[in-house]
């Protein structure tokens, strides 16, 4: 996620400190959400090898679901921001994302 250790002294508000038998001993800093996507969008290319506008639909549909798990999608402009790197449409994106949903009975998705 590309966080960074501090020493506790250096701790500020969204920091998580780590206590080691009732002591802080390290603060960990989170980077932002929005930053974190592209942290994970730059490591599926480095995994994939190339582009991820390059890979193949299949790869592209598992690649969009392993952001759906990994929450990409609940970040504001996560979708476009997925979009752009997949080098597809936000209307791909959402299809992608409910290929796999179950239907209703009628045919329609059904709403959680």
């Amino acid at each position: 996620m590309g966080g960074r250790l501090l020493d506790p002294e250096q701790a500020e508000g969204d920091d998580v400190v780590l206590r080691w038998e009732g002591r802080p001993v390290v603060a960990v800093r989170l980077p932002h959400l929005a930053e974190s996507l592209e942290g994970i969008l730059a490591d599926l290319e480095r995994r994939h090898g190339m582009p991820l506008a390059r890979l193949d639909r299949r790869t592209k549909q598992s690649v969009v679901r392993n952001l759906e798990t990994r929450g990409a999608f609940a970040l504001r402009h996560g979708v476009e921001t997925v979009a752009a790197a997949l080098g597809v449409s936000r209307f791909t994106v959402y299809n992608y994302l409910n290929r796999d949903r179950p239907r209703g009975g009628d045919g329609s998705s059904t709403n959680c």
